[in-house]
């Protein structure tokens, strides 16, 4: 009995890291990179105005 005990140690682990695994990897909605894409263009066109303007 005490075998088996053993046994089942590892076999509880392995589905558990089988359950967070699928659980980290699993897709998650995201607004995507409008925001930071607006917001370097932001920055990339007052770069050109204080260069144009010096």
């Amino acid at each position: 009995m005490a075998a088996l005990a053993w046994l089942l140690i590892p076999l509880v682990a392995a589905i558990g890291a089988g359950l967070w695994g699928s659980w980290a990897n699993r897709n998650r909605r995201t607004a995507g990179d409008g925001t930071e894409l607006a917001g370097y263009t932001r920055f990339r066109e007052a770069m050109e105005k204080s260069r144009s303007g010096t």
